[in-house]
């Protein structure tokens, strides 16, 4: 089989492997299991692979260098206008020569994937959309636009779109999916450790806007001034650490949070072990993989009400569900850390939820998608 890919992930090539981000590569190389050759249109940059970058892993790679490009301005738009003709022929020949087109969603290049999978009609194709599926939330343009392409089953054929959560009203093509880090044979009850030691949470992601890595670094300061014993352990680098490290120092924080920086998967994994709580305030997500990568090792998740989260903690009962009012918030978390026996009881049901979606199970999905 002939397997193209489409996807706006940046790429880093080293002697003959490419490199890029350790969760993508991940699951493509669980898909690149069962293709004879990949063709891969992406952008290539220029730099060393980073502790959190992996590589494919398959023999017959053909990639298909193309520019990264934005819409944010009227300047990008002028110069993806005239980037677009070059990348959309690369897109259009890789589709015409393979038998199974995969694109990653949404994106840049997804957008132009999802216009240029139209002329093929008759081909296998599927969209794994990494995003919020939720048909109710805000987003840019782009991604409304891709939603509705992918959704609609005149321009779209031949195509399962793999989405996160279930809704209402979708086409026949739109399939509730999920991802997964651990295998069957990582499963472990590793119990935790009472309050009456440290308490422990970790926020892993990166330190953008976005992620909100403030608001948990202020939720934490306030139940440290209700007298708790909690350390925080952040995982991850961003445009946003410089204010992050001021706001800590500032606030004479150091001593409750720690800035770990980028770290490989078995670090985050023993940091999972070892924390109580999982924060995410984040404003954006698809399936918030540090949620369920925590939830797995009994982590109780403190979380936005984004996208299938949710339904990832059932309305509360296997973590906590953020109202981002600062004062609320910590009222919520407060008053569970006074009540241990419900906190085990969202831990457990937690582990018993995210033990559910192994790597195992997300093959053989993947498997059934390829039509082996």
């Amino acid at each position: 089989m002939k397997f193209a890919i489409i996807t706006h992930v940046n790429h880093i090539q080293k002697g003959s492997q490419y490199f890029g981000y350790a969760p993508y590569i991940r699951e493509m190389n669980i898909w690149l299991k069962y293709v004879d050759e990949v063709t891969i249109v992406a952008p290539l940059v220029e730099r060393a692979p980073s502790v959190i970058d992996i590589a494919y892993n398959h023999n017959k790679i053909n990639f298909k260098k193309v520019p990264t490009f934005n819409i944010t301005n009227f300047k990008s738009i002028i110069l993806s206008l005239i980037k677009f003709p070059g990348i959309f022929i690369k897109i259009f020949y890789a589709m015409k020569k393979a038998d199974h087109i995969h694109l990653r969603c949404p994106g840049n290049m997804g957008l132009i994937g999802c216009i240029t999978q139209i002329f093929f009609p008759y081909k296998i194709k599927t969209a794994k959309y990494a995003g919020n599926w939720d048909p109710k939330s805000k987003q840019p343009f782009t991604y409304k636009l891709q939603k509705y392409i992918l959704g609609n089953s005149f321009l779209t054929r031949n195509m399962q779109v793999l989405v996160y959560g279930e809704w209402e009203n979708q086409s026949k093509n739109i399939r509730p999916f999920f991802t997964a880090t651990y295998s069957e044979l990582e499963k472990e009850y590793i119990p935790k450790k009472t309050f009456n030691s440290i308490i422990q949470f970790s926020f892993v992601g990166s330190l953008v806007a976005g992620k909100n890595p403030l608001y948990a670094i202020k939720l934490v300061q306030q139940l440290v001034q209700k007298g708790n014993n909690i350390l925080l352990n952040i995982y991850g680098e961003g445009v946003e650490r410089i204010a992050i490290e001021a706001y800590i120092q500032e606030n004479k924080l150091s001593d409750y949070i720690i800035l770990n920086g980028n770290q490989d998967q078995e670090i985050i994994k023993e940091a999972y072990q070892n924390s109580h709580f999982v924060l995410l305030p984040s404003k954006s997500e698809g399936w918030p993989k540090a949620i369920a990568e925590a939830m797995f090792w009994g982590c109780v998740p403190v979380a936005t009400k984004v996208s299938c989260v949710p339904f990832m903690l059932d309305a509360g009962n296997r973590g906590i569900l953020l109202e981002m009012k600062l004062e609320d918030d910590t009222k919520q978390i407060d008053n569970l850390l006074k009540n241990q026996n419900e906190f085990i009881l969202r831990s457990e049901s937690a582990r018993e939820w995210s033990q559910q979606y192994t790597t195992d199970i997300f093959e053989s999905e993947i498997r059934k998608q390829l039509i082996i």
